[in-house]
């Protein structure tokens, strides 16, 4: 069983890998591999696949077994999530938002995992619980970069991945940030070039996402 203090050491680690953890959305299960080839070969070796497609469990089972890649689950909402991305070989976790049903279930499953806040009480309370790095969702939404500036003076402690809404254009703005690690990102794998089989375009896609600079 893991503590979300041990929980957000071995995420903060993860965080730290590369400025940009790729959210995957993958409906064809043909495209795992490739994929997860294509976007380590670029330097982003942490992927995150969400689970809204029927493949999703498939698509993290097979990313898995790709040399160099850490692959975790996206948009864990109940036990019965948590207890399928476990088995097919998920290493970490990840979900919009935070009730104590679902992290009980990831710290009894021993998965580490990047709880969701959008409001500073919801930063508080997971704080309170031992959650030091979290996921700030839907980012854009909330109030984008100055939001999370802002929510970072009175919680220096926490530290952020911050998700929805990120791009090219905007992710030096979270970046630049003292309380944001890395940020989340699909721009990265584009549906159109997975169909195309263009894994050259996203290799360089995930080579200019991994180049980001960071605080």
């Amino acid at each position: 069983m893991i503590t979300p203090q041990d929980a957000s050491i071995a995420n903060e680690k993860l965080c730290l890998m590369a400025p940009i953890i790729p959210v995957i959305v993958v409906e064809d299960p043909a495209h795992a591999k490739p994929l997860a080839t294509a976007l380590v070969k670029g330097g982003l070796p942490v992927l995150e696949v969400t689970l809204r497609t029927p493949a999703a469990l498939e698509v993290i089972a097979e990313m898995a077994t790709v040399e160099g890649g850490i692959v975790g689950a996206g948009t864990l909402l109940t036990p019965k999530d948590v207890a399928a991305a476990v088995d097919a070989g998920a290493k970490f976790g990840v979900s919009p938002g935070a009730t104590d049903t679902l992290l009980d279930a990831v710290e009894e499953a021993d998965l580490p995992t990047l709880p969701g806040a959008a409001t500073s009480s919801e930063v508080m309370r997971l704080l309170e619980r031992g959650y030091t790095v979290q996921k700030f969702f839907p980012a854009e939404a909330n109030g984008g970069a100055p939001a999370l500036k802002a929510i970072g003076a009175p919680l220096p402690q926490v530290r952020f991945c911050p998700t929805g809404g990120v791009s090219m254009r905007n992710a030096t703005d979270y970046l630049s940030l003292s309380n944001t690690l890395c940020c989340g990102g699909s721009w990265v794998a584009p549906k159109q070039m997975m169909i195309d089989g263009d894994w050259d375009g996203i290799t360089k896609l995930a080579a200019e996402a991994a180049a980001l600079p960071r605080s």
